[in-house]
């Protein structure tokens, strides 16, 4: 009888151990759940506009153009401050064309202010055009009616040294 005490009774420490074995892996399983459900949260809670941002692949960057034209709107905002100005062509039609330029804090960084070009205002504008031939270019710089240049920064390889400034 003993002895079939004794194996029953191990039999029992085995089943014992095999439970807890089991609990401790649901629990695992339970807290990866959880750290998945988290993280999972947490990349669906972040900023769409940071998910939205592109690239310079629409612009041909190893070209620089300039047209000297007259702005009709400006806007020093983020992500990318905008401007638009208005070039005759050769057949004496107005073009009106739109120039994406840096952030605000970089555009500050180089002398731009909110007040820098108005509606009227005659300019020279360096840029990046379109590959598809659409009158959407990536500003590189302006040269002002009074002879500054400002640099738009929207290109990552168009940061100029201080001696092309």
């Amino acid at each position: 009888m003993r002895e079939l005490f004794n194996l029953l009774g191990s039999n029992y420490a085995y089943r014992r151990r095999a439970y807890y074995r089991v609990k401790d892996l649901e629990s695992t399983v339970k807290k990866l759940l959880l750290i998945c459900l988290v993280v999972s949260i947490g990349w669906l809670a972040c900023p769409v506009a940071a998910w939205a941002h592109h690239g310079y692949a629409a612009y041909d960057e190893t070209v620089i153009l300039s047209l000297k034209g007259t702005v009709t709107d400006y806007e020093l905002a983020n992500p990318h401050s905008t401007m638009s100005f208005d070039v005759k062509n050769e057949r004496g039609k107005v073009e009106n064309w739109v120039a994406e330029a840096g952030h605000i804090r970089l555009m500050q960084d180089e002398g731009w202010t909110r007040t820098t070009l108005k509606p009227g205002d005659t300019v020279t504008f360096f840029f990046h055009p379109a590959k598809n031939g659409s009158h959407a270019v990536d500003l590189v710089k302006v040269v002002l009616s009074d002879g500054r240049s400002l640099w738009a920064h929207s290109s990552h390889d168009q940061i100029p040294s201080d001696k092309e400034k």
